[in-house]
């Protein structure tokens, strides 16, 4: 019965979609005809073009909503992350849209793409966000629950309960907890809804279940195979809480090894659509970036060539993802003989750990010194971003000599793709002269990664480097 009402549920919210879409796509072509390019009439010879860019802009939105996961269910999914998913879907939808009507020469006209896409984002956003709370007030009252039984009585099985009862737009009603023991454990169980492992199959051949949520002790581990099985045999999904295996594994991940099921345990589970969109994000950014700023570096370049002996780029080994190296391009500001000099300065380090650090540092050149102010020692980096060594935003990437002495909660910092610029910079990267609050920083980025995350970081480097704070 819950699969059938999902399922309804899941074509509804594509019916919708799409005839949402089809009229906000019939609104431009008849109410802005200047717009969609048919201001003269149709062009029948066209007509196939027209029809296939028409067909892309009605289905692009659904079909991105389907892969990120928009039409399963968001019942305890937070409103800041479906607010991400759909600003992603909205995007890309306008960038497969533009894709289309370039690549078939379609007769639109070269607003088109961008002003329907804004349009299908602002109403289509507003037309599930409706739908999400209006749901969400339902189960607020009541309607549209989920049943779950509880393996486990203990502090696991309570944290369950609180969870249940402190966010009631999740729906869940627990019809009762399942141990081994005579009593519950954990004393906010209530000893009338406890049953015995046994008493399981005649609770999901009796009572409404929905889902079973696995919330038991280590302890239990040996005697979760009847449970699976049960669930299995009744045809009930069930679930099993990751911190069965102690707090000190991540999340896990579902999946497969040859023919076998597994679990996956990686510190952080990046979705991958979410990733390619970033991959975009950099190719073009940096390309663009790279075209606008050649002036600005070949004046650098000129300025370094005239002032200083040395080449202009300075090339240095770095570690990127997952301790790969690879060869960082900067502007040079220093003296040709800096790497020399580095080991009779190292007594004046202003950062501390690993990293040396040295904000007046001799060894800058004058013309260095502005570069490094404004930051524009660091454009050559974009062709790293375009290489694929490096992203606009995301750790700095640390020299090897460094990582060679990092401790082993220290080497999370190479498990995502270097930056540009992180919110270390952002911040003003002078004020920060603790290691320690470096890496914390690093790694409360990757924990919280999000697109959403890196346009701010992206926004915020702007100003800063104009007033020189990112150096």
């Amino acid at each position: 019965m819950l699969k059938d009402q999902g399922g309804q549920l899941h074509g509804l919210l594509i019916t919708l979609d799409v005839v949402l879409s089809a009229l906000i796509l019939l609104g431009f072509l008849f109410a802005f005809p200047g717009v969609s390019g048919l201001h003269g009439g149709p062009n029948w010879e066209l007509a196939p073009r027209l029809l296939a860019t028409m067909l892309v802009a009605c289905l692009a939105w659904p079909l991105t909503l389907q892969q990120l996961g928009l039409y399963e269910s968001q019942r305890m999914m937070p409103l800041d992350k479906v607010l991400t998913r759909l600003l992603v879907a909205g995007t890309t939808a306008t960038l497969l849209l533009t894709a289309t009507a370039f690549a078939l020469k379609a007769p639109v006209g070269p607003r088109f793409p961008l002003l329907f896409g804004g349009v299908q984002f602002a109403l289509l956003t507003v037309e599930r966000l409706m739908i999400l709370g209006a749901l969400r007030g339902l189960r607020r009252v009541g309607r549209n629950t989920r049943h779950v039984l509880v393996v486990g009585s203990g502090p696991r099985a309570a944290r369950v309960q609180d969870l249940a009862r402190t966010h009631p737009e999740w729906g869940l009603q627990i019809v009762g907890f399942v141990d081994d023991r005579n009593a519950p454990v954990d004393s906010d169980i209530p000893a009338d809804r406890c049953f015995k492992l046994i008493d399981m199959p005649r609770l999901l051949r009796d009572r409404v279940v929905d889902e079973v949520i696995i919330a038991c002790p280590r302890s239990m581990l040996a005697e979760l195979l009847p449970v699976v099985a049960t669930c299995g045999s009744a045809g009930v999904p069930f679930t099993l809480l990751a911190d069965i295996f102690g707090d000190f594994l991540p999340p896990p991940q579902v999946t497969r090894f040859g023919s076998l099921t597994s679990l996956r345990f990686a510190p952080v589970h990046h979705n991958p659509t979410f990733l390619a969109v970033k991959r975009v994000i950099d190719v073009v950014g940096a390309l663009s970036l790279l075209i606008a700023t050649a002036p600005v570096i070949a004046t650098a370049g000129l300025l370094i060539r005239f002032t200083s002996p040395g080449a202009i780029l300075f090339r240095q080994i770095r570690s990127g993802l997952n301790g790969r190296q690879f060869e960082l391009l900067k502007l040079r500001t220093m003296c040709v003989d800096a790497e020399d000099q580095r080991e009779s300065l190292l007594h004046l380090n202003e950062m501390g750990g690993p990293v040396f650090k040295l904000q007046n540092d001799p060894r800058v050149t004058p013309v260095g010194r502005f570069l490094r102010r404004y930051s524009i020692d660091e454009l050559p980096q974009l062709w790293n971003v375009l290489s694929g060594d490096m992203s606009l935003v995301g750790p700095r990437p640390p020299l090897p000599h460094e990582v060679a002495q990092y401790e082993t909660f220290e080497q999370r910092r190479l498990s995502m793709r270097p930056g540009l610029t992180c919110a270390w910079q952002v911040g003003g990267r002078n004020e920060v002269t603790k290691f320690d609050e470096w890496v914390r920083m690093d790694l409360e980025y990757i924990d919280t990664w999000s697109l959403s995350n890196d346009v701010r970081i992206l926004l915020k480097t702007v100003p800063a480097v104009f007033r020189g704070t990112g150096s």
